[in-house]
């Protein structure tokens, strides 16, 4: 017969620890059974499930790291793992890879790290963080860069032959009314980009003989899936578009980013939880203004670089020109679906 006490124990030791992956550009916490920082370093090396990877959670540390030993003292965890922690990928992996240590050994109580490889302080290998004294979780989350500035570029003269391509791609609902001022600013050419992605076009971001062909006979573009009146959007891996919709209507397609294979953007359904005008991602360590989160870490959101082609972390990039616009539609609790195959 179990006594009370011993059910007592059993409850005790079967503690829960948080163990944090990323979900795109935010970390994100998964539980685990047990207790202890060097447990909770143990599982974190250990990865995500099967069933957590499908839900989009990632690890950037390499499978196999050795861990040496976990050893803590007054709040400050120091962890000796072998070189494998540091070696291969580039200074974002090295940096995701390092926040999940440092927000994992928080989590079990030890709000401070001094991280040891093969026995070493390492100084120089995490870009813009010294590791060779102790670290906290707060200092990753502190922004140590400004918010970027757009650029400003200077503006070509107005041309009659940009206005015409502008008044075709106002009312196909690549550009806002009243944009047609003849000049081939940043607007006008992600409004391009977006025609050319949605058509199916060369992605030149250039009005070439084919692209005015197209606008020619083009039709504004519809949704995908048929939704409930009101506001939702669409997003488009294939295609690399995001359409926002109003009342089953395209009120705006724009060209976007999404994640690239190692980190895609996972196809489902989901809502908009938060607007955040200044997200700053602890992982990355770096800034991505006109948030709008929908799963996760994982957002429409302004970027410097949006190629043609998936290169995120799982986000969705969008051009400083219609990011503002993007975060200004969004409402909290708007449906959004992202299409694997459009």
């Amino acid at each position: 017969m179990l006594a009370v006490g011993a059910t007592a124990s059993t409850a005790a030791r079967a503690r829960t620890l948080s163990i944090f992956f990323l979900r795109g550009e935010q970390l994100a916490s998964v539980p685990r059974t047990g207790s202890g920082t060097t447990v909770a370093v143990r599982k974190l090396i250990a990865g995500p499930t099967r069933a957590e990877v499908r839900k989009d959670f990632r690890t950037y540390i390499p499978s196999g790291t050795p861990i040496h030993s976990v050893a803590v003292t007054g709040g400050l965890a120091t962890v000796d793992l072998g070189a494998r922690f540091i070696s291969g990928g580039n200074s974002d992996d090295l940096l995701a890879r390092l926040a999940q240590l440092v927000r994992t050994t928080s989590a079990a109580g030890a709000p401070r790290l001094q991280l040891l490889i093969d026995g070493a302080k390492v100084a120089g290998i995490f870009p813009r963080v010294p590791t060779e004294r102790p670290i906290t979780f707060a200092l990753l989350q502190t922004p140590d860069v400004p918010l970027p500035k757009p650029r400003r570029e200077k503006e070509p003269p107005p041309d009659p032959r940009v206005k015409r391509v502008q008044q075709r791609l106002i009312p196909l609902g690549y550009l806002p009314t009243g944009s047609d001022d003849g000049r081939l600013g940043p607007a006008t050419q992600e409004a391009i980009l977006a025609f050319q992605k949605w058509e199916r076009l060369s992605r030149t971001g250039v009005v070439d003989a084919s692209t005015q062909s197209r606008l020619n006979t083009a039709q504004r573009p519809t949704p995908v899936t048929r939704g409930n009146v009101g506001k939702r959007a669409e997003v488009l891996i294939d295609r690399q578009v995001a359409l926002l919709i109003r009342d089953n209507r395209v009120f705006s397609a724009i060209a976007v980013s999404t994640g690239k294979p190692s980190t895609p953007t996972p196809p489902g359904n989901y809502k908009v939880y938060a607007k955040i005008a200044k997200w700053w991602s602890v992982p990355f360590r770096e800034w991505l203004p006109w948030a709008v989160p929908f799963v996760g870490g994982i957002a429409f959101h302004e970027f410097g670089l949006v190629p043609t082609y998936p290169a995120s972390h799982g986000c969705v990039r969008q051009p400083v020109a219609v990011a503002r616009m993007t975060y200004d539609f969004a409402e909290i609790g708007m449906p959004v679906k992202v299409v694997a195959r459009s």
